[in-house]
């Protein structure tokens, strides 16, 4: 796990600017705080930031081939080095170094570009090819590792986050048409950025730059399915998935560093815990942030499963009083509007990990593997629902609506959520992810950026996504936007934005390529049975988990927002003066009205605008 950067002018003639790739790559110091390193060859320049975890001594970026016409720096893992490493030595090739490093390159000595098929891991990488006078970016399949890039003064400038561009000189020239999307999605969907002329290199996808200009192409995408014909064997899809998920965890415990797991007492944690438990000679560190409050808390169930697997278990506590300091921490590491509270905690349990070891399993991508989700379940209600006299369909939320009113608090939160899954079950596709994403009514969303000019609408830039969606049921639909959307550019930017804050690398076990490709093709019926969620891995992994937590409802990694910005100390936070100057100044305090007063919970809401009024002001 590192951090990288680059510099490729288009003109043979001009020589790289080595100050400005050494402040290019120390601004992102703490993805790599081991060594650093820098190749410059005259109009090409490459930087990094080491953060060492496997081949400690040998194992230092940029790496070079034998008679030094191939650089690479590299970000990310490559699991299945070892093997690779074998295959190619029966080619031939001798290594140096023990590292998947040095496997990159003769991979790529031997297959091209095609060398990205043969890896099973999480990466970013640059490779310069002296020979053929052509840069190479390649970024993984799923988009676990960033990659950012910008075509400026006849230069290409990249690095594994965008405030390194800033560093180059490429102008910070926000894109304000976003916003709408921003505010219902909660991030800016690559390959996008919130920056005019900085883009994201999309997941599956590599880049060949040379005199010419530069070429994106894809080399991955989901397998094609036949919806009338998926998967329904349940004991066959039972022993698969239980093999590639412990072989997954297996090739990711590889490490020359100490290592741990992420605990956060739901289903796909505890299932990793349980299986690194069974393959290591050790106990397993485990570490678990709680909260202050029982409704969020859900370290007493990480608990029963440190107990019950034996683990060295480590507990902390997110601290409410550090809301200030979490939002200039966010602001400076995602470098662009992020909206996804749960970064704060992510953070806290990042660096209260890194204390013990320098590398984490964790559970994420469990709910796009197993579409665990509950707009699934939603899906399946929908379709139900539907069916009910079109007078009863009104009748119930309308009803409900009404009881609502006479209530403040916890219970007209949940009166208003039982409202609006009614009312949205007969909704198109589109608008069902627009209403499910978002944290407060669209209507009042539409009100906030009415005033910005050209913006592009969330309706326009969903119904374009999921036009390009090869599948056709909505619940494989929704499975797809997920992987394609969710995944690269909500939850993977905040795990490693924020493990990488701390200097600590995490690999996530459900993200192996091979376990996607399979239960892509598996029936919905078998992921979701009767409204049982995750229920492949429930009848596997999950039988040797403690019976309380697989009763346990769904939380999520979700903080008490609404009560921290009551705080008299923290309302100081929502003034969100370079917001009220685009947006509408009177929906603004509307909005942190109604959770002043308990009318509404916009607690997550408020925490998305906070963070775009940061980025708007620098």
């Amino acid at each position: 796990m590192c951090g990288i950067t680059g510099i490729y002018n288009f003109d043979k003639n001009r020589i790289v600017d080595e100050l400005r790739l050494k402040k290019m790559t120390d601004i992102i110091r703490h993805r790599g705080p081991d060594r650093e390193g820098y190749y410059i060859n005259k109009n090409i320049g490459l930087g990094h930031r080491r953060l060492s975890i496997i081949d400690i001594n040998t194992g230092d970026q940029p790496m070079f081939n034998d008679d030094k016409s191939i650089a690479l720096v590299l970000n990310g893992e490559i699991y299945n080095y070892i093997e690779l490493r074998d295959e190619l030595i029966k080619l031939g090739y001798h290594f140096k170094t023990t590292s998947d490093t040095e496997v990159v390159i003769r991979a790529y000595e031997e297959w091209g570009i095609d060398c990205q098929n043969k890896f099973n891991g999480m990466w970013a990488f640059a490779l310069w090819d002296d020979k053929k006078q052509q840069v190479f970016l390649s970024r993984d399949r799923i988009g676990e590792k960033p990659l950012n890039y910008a075509v400026f003064n006849n230069t290409l400038i990249l690095s594994s986050e965008i405030k390194s561009l800033f560093e180059f000189g490429v102008p910070r020239e926000i894109r304000p048409e976003l916003i709408e999307i921003y505010l219902v999605l909660t991030n800016i969907p690559g390959p996008d950025t919130f920056y005019k002329n900085i883009y994201k290199l999309k997941p599956g996808h590599f880049i060949i730059a040379n005199s010419q200009g530069i070429k994106e192409q894809k080399y991955w995408d989901l397998p094609e399915i036949d919806e009338g014909n998926m998967l329904c064997n349940k004991s066959a899809i039972y022993e698969q998935f239980t093999y590639l998920l412990e072989d997954s965890v297996k090739i990711r415990m590889r490490s020359d560093v100490p290592f741990g797991a992420f605990l956060s007492g739901g289903l796909d944690s505890s299932c990793i815990v349980a299986l690194m438990s069974k393959i290591s000679a050790h106990p397993v560190e485990t570490f678990t942030i709680g909260f202050p409050f029982k409704e969020f808390d859900e370290s007493y169930l990480a608990n029963l499963v440190a107990e019950k697997f034996k683990t060295n278990h480590y507990l902390g506590t997110v601290n409410p009083s550090s809301l200030e300091d979490a939002i200039n921490l966010s602001a400076f590491h995602f470098d662009e509007p992020f909206g996804d509270s749960s970064a704060i905690p992510m953070h806290q349990v990042s660096k209260f990990a890194e204390r013990k070891v320098k590398m984490v399993l964790t559970g994420d991508g469990g709910d796009e593997v197993l579409s665990g989700y509950n707009s699934y379940a939603g899906i399946k209600f929908s379709n139900k629902y539907s069916q009910l006299p079109v007078i009863i369909q009104k009748a119930f939320p309308t009803g409900i609506d009404f009881l609502s009113k006479a209530f403040n608090g916890k219970i007209r939160y949940k009166l208003n959520h039982i409202v609006n899954v009614l009312e949205t079950a007969n909704y198109p596709f589109v608008q069902r992810i627009a209403n499910k994403a978002s944290f407060t009514p669209l209507p009042l969303i539409k009100n906030l950026t009415s005033n910005i000019k050209n913006i592009i609408s969330i309706e326009d830039y969903l119904t374009d996504r999921v036009n390009k969606i090869p599948y056709k049921d909505d619940f494989y639909r929704l499975m797809y936007f997920n992987y394609k959307h969710n995944l690269p550019d909500d939850y993977l930017v905040k795990v490693d934005r924020m493990s990488m804050a701390c200097s600590i690398e995490t690999r996530a076990p459900f993200m192996d390529y091979r376990l996607i490709e399979y239960m892509v093709k598996v029936d919905k019926n078998i992921k979701l049975q009767g409204w049982e969620r995750k229920s492949v891995l429930r009848n596997t992994i999950g039988k040797q988990l403690p019976n309380k937590l697989l009763k346990a409802p769904k939380k999520g990694f979700v903080i008490p927002l609404m009560t921290w910005f009551k705080d008299e100390y923290n309302f100081k936070l929502m003034k969100l003066e370079n917001l009220k100057s685009i947006c509408g100044l009177q929906f603004v305090e509307i909005i942190i009205n109604n959770n002043t007063k308990g009318i509404s919970n916009n607690g997550n809401f408020l925490w998305t605008m906070i963070m775009l009024d940061k980025l708007i002001k620098k």
